[in-house]
């Protein structure tokens, strides 16, 4: 019998003296029998101490043996990972690949628990000398009790497990029929029969199970693009789950029967699904409560619900679909085909002779392929739906928790283009517009998704779309050239500032160019950080060996936050790194792409890009203050020109305190700070994260004596760079901010830090301690230009920040 068991209702010890326990009985009964609107939960204490011992193994079936000796000595927790996980680890962390023995084909996580922390460490011993020497199944094994390394041995099961499905290629991970479970000791016989089940229909899976207490989670890699894949499914559960069956196991153990196995509850229940039945017909006689579940007259086959994605024919294969020609490596073997939309596609001969002509005409660099592949990774599953404090993804979706707003709503109108659902000139339509507009390119769906879908550039180009179709309007427009707009307050920097602080004439500037009259904003700067480095003469390559840099400014360093440039520079020549600020430069175009002015964005890369590529050859590293400078040059700029100079400039720029940071970690970095007593508050930017390049910003910050750092993980600041200066979006901002904002109101906190200028902005709105960027700080505490006093005790204004 199974330790767990959810196919049908919860019969057993449902009367108790004659009296029907109705809790026991609705439990796990899928909504088709009541509703429950209240509840009341027992709760156990949490134990004092706990422990996890990770267990290797050259054979499979060995874990499997091990996983029962494990249960024997009362642990609460064992879970089975077969080769395919742990490769996906070892390539995942470094961490992992250091942790884990190459020769490891399966592994055993192993958590203990208990009141006393000597007893519970004598038990994690017994348990690695029993598995290891005594019965010799396991061949090396690791054990924790300490917190972090303890968070990092769980990470392999939540957050390694669901990289499966960022696999290359068109097969995915399916969990069509990953929740059977079977008794704990018929786990090894099982495991074989699986195998043999996996190879008759020839398909490949992955395998991570609850070994413990016998539930299995088999993943097989098919292709819902493919007829033949989407006709196995149906025979491959059908093997499976007869072979559950056998070994006296069940088809659903922890989640439920649903509409895709209510079909073989008759097969397993037998003559008690009568029972099922007629307890169905007592609780609900009108068939009102969820049907077509648990018990149904005709229930639905297993593959009728299946998403539908862009076909795949051989010719597609070989050939590019889109108006453009692809400078993605993703996928890297086949194309999809565009669904045919028009009367020569219907037209197309047998043989493939006629091409299927393009949906739409992309504005980025990718094709037709490129984009439907993207589409169709999105399994559904709802994670960027997540409220979790533990990961960001989706800040708009968490303030505005309707479907259109997450992620997966964005990929799925993408898909339903691609697939025919819906028409493709409604990319063009402000409907589709309106949702588009609920990304705003924080890249943090990316980075937390399983399938790590890139909603970021799919949302890039519907925005494009639009642009291309209906042009720029109103405060878009001025957005988008923000550039000229700095250029005009600089110059006449007296009025402008004068402007910006006072509440009539805000008023006037929200009215005409829809900026957020409440939102604070920088100064101008009387002069632009280029005209002073040629003052200085930093506008001149520099000839001498040894390290040196290319210094791009970007818009807010130019032109607001000049000290900033001037604290890069000044830390940058301590350290002995000789700067090159290169005059013809122009902010990156971030804030056009966001916008979805891709033209305007790759004419700026056009101007960049060549300018860039000519110093990297020279030597130059090209270094960045802005981290959404940083991300639009390494990510953005090969999205829109298909150029080796793109990808010389992406694969040689860094942001500037991830550039300090390696070089202390070569040892290159001066380390003769004086010491600021002071607690900073830092918050990491979401295109900081997108850079994936850890906290390097944090890092210096705590390099510096006598300073304590905190890091603020409460999510993303709410600006969204441009998102949060409009009128529009202002207090939704703020909303989404909220979090981050709060938090720097906490009396011990002296000051934020932060790399981005967005970030800044929002984190000032909300308090009057002032935000620096962290060079600001290590320039202070190098005893270069302000000094930390000054940083820490300048306030901003009502509408102006530091």
């Amino acid at each position: 019998r199974t330790l767990v068991n959810r196919c049908g209702y919860q019969l057993h010890d449902v009367l108790r003296d004659g009296q029907l326990d109705l809790a026991r009985l609705l439990v796990g009964s899928e909504g088709t029998l009541a509703l429950i609107t209240e509840a009341t939960i027992r709760t156990e204490p949490l134990p004092a101490h706990r422990g996890v011992v990770l267990l290797f193994f050259d054979r499979l079936d060995a874990a499997a043996r091990g996983a029962l000796e494990c249960a024997a000595l009362n642990v609460s927790a064992c879970d089975l990972m077969d080769w395919r996980t742990l490769t996906i680890a070892r390539e995942t962390d470094v961490r992992f690949d250091v942790l884990i023995p190459r020769a490891a084909e399966a592994m055993l996580l192993v958590e203990l628990d208990g009141n006393s922390a000597d007893e519970l460490r004598e038990r994690m011993q017994q348990l690695v000398v029993r598995l290891t020497r005594r019965k010799k199944l396991a061949f090396d094994a690791r054990s924790t009790m300490e917190h972090d390394e303890r968070n990092l041995y769980w990470r392999l099961t939540r957050r390694v497990i669901p990289r499966l499905y960022r696999l290359k290629g068109q097969t995915r991970p399916l969990p069509f029929i990953e929740d059977v479970a079977v008794p704990p000791r018929a786990m090894p016989d099982f495991l074989i029969r699986m195998q043999n089940v996996l190879k008759t229909n020839q398909v490949t899976a992955s395998l991570f199970a609850h070994a413990g207490h016998g539930q299995l989670h088999i993943r097989p890699f098919l292709d819902l693009g493919n007829p033949d894949d989407v006709r196995r499914m149906q025979q491959l559960a059908t093997d499976l789950y007869e072979q559950v069956l056998e070994v006296g196991g069940t088809i659903s153990g922890e989640h439920g029967v649903g509409l895709s196995r209510t079909w073989f509850v008759r097969r397993q229940a037998g003559p008690m699904f009568d029972v099922f039945r007629e307890i169905k017909r007592v609780f609900d006689p009108r068939n009102i409560l969820n049907p077509g579940k648990v018990v149904a007259d005709a229930p639905q086959p297993l593959t009728k619900n299946l998403r539908l994605v862009p076909t795949l024919t051989g010719e597609s294969r070989a050939a590019s679909i889109g108006s453009q020609t692809s400078a993605s490596e993703s996928p890297e073997t086949v194309a999809a085909t565009s669904v045919p939309t028009t009367a020569a596609a219907a037209n197309e001969t047998a043989d493939g002779a006629t091409p299927a002509r393009p949906l739409v005409e992309l504005q980025l660099l990718w094709n037709e392929a490129d984009i439907a592949y993207t589409s169709r990774l999105c399994n559904g599953c709802a994670r960027c739906r997540t409220q979790s404090p533990d990961e960001r993804m989706c800040p708009i979706f968490r303030f505005a928790p309707a479907e259109e707003a997450s992620p997966r709503a964005k990929a799925n109108l993408m898909r339903a283009i691609f697939t025919g659902e819906i028409s493709a000139d409604s990319i063009h339509g402000d409907a589709f517009r309106d949702v588009a507009k609920l990304c705003v390119n924080c890249h943090q769906c990316r980075l937390e998704c399983p399938a790590s879908v890139d909603i970021p550039k799919l949302m890039l180009e519907a925005k494009a779309q639009y642009v291309a179709t209906n042009g720029l309007r109103g405060v878009d427009w001025y957005l988008a050239n923000i550039e000229r707009l700095a250029g005009w307050g600089s110059a006449s920097s007296g009025f402008a500032n004068w402007a910006i602080r006072n509440r009539t004439a805000r008023w006037v500037i929200e009215k005409l160019f829809g900026i957020a009259q409440g939102r604070k904003l920088p100064r101008f700067a009387s002069r632009p950080f280029l005209r002073e480095a040629s003052r200085r003469r930093l506008t001149r390559p520099v000839r001498q060996s040894g390290r040196k840099v290319l210094y791009f400014l970007d818009l807010y360093a130019n032109w607001f936050d000049v000290e900033l440039a001037d604290a890069v520079c000044a830390v940058l020549m301590h350290n002995g790194v000789s700067v090159y600020i290169p005059p013809e430069q122009r902010p990156s175009g971030m804030n056009r792409l966001s916008l979805g002015d891709v033209d305007g964005a790759r004419q700026i890369a056009r101007f960049n890009v060549p300018v860039l590529a000519e110093a990297v050859r020279q030597g130059y590293t090209i270094i960045v203050s802005e981290p959404s400078a940083a991300l639009c040059l390494t990510r953005e700029y090969k999205n829109l020109l298909e150029d080796e100079d793109a990808r010389l400039v992406s694969d040689n720029t860094m942001e500037i305190c991830t550039y300090l940071w390696r070089l202390h970690q070569e040892g290159g970095l001066e380390l003769d700070f004086k010491p600021i007593h002071a607690t900073v508050a830092y918050h990491e930017p979401c295109h900081m994260r997108a850079l994936e390049v850890g906290t390097p910003g944090l890092n210096l910050l705590r390099l510096v004596p006598g300073m304590s750092v905190q890091l603020i993980d409460r999510g993303c600041s709410g600006m969204a760079g441009m998102y949060g200066l409009k009128r529009e979006n202002y207090r939704t901002s703020l909303r989404a901010g909220w979090p981050v904002i709060s938090a720097l109101r906490e009396p011990t906190l002296h000051v934020g830090a932060t790399e981005c200028s967005a970030c800044k902005i929002q984190m000032e709105q909300g308090t009057p301690k002032p935000t620096v960027h962290p060079l600001k700080v290590l320039a202070a505490s190098y005893g270069l230009g302000e000094t930390f006093d000054k940083l820490s005790t300048t306030r901003g204004e009502e509408l102006v920040v530091t």
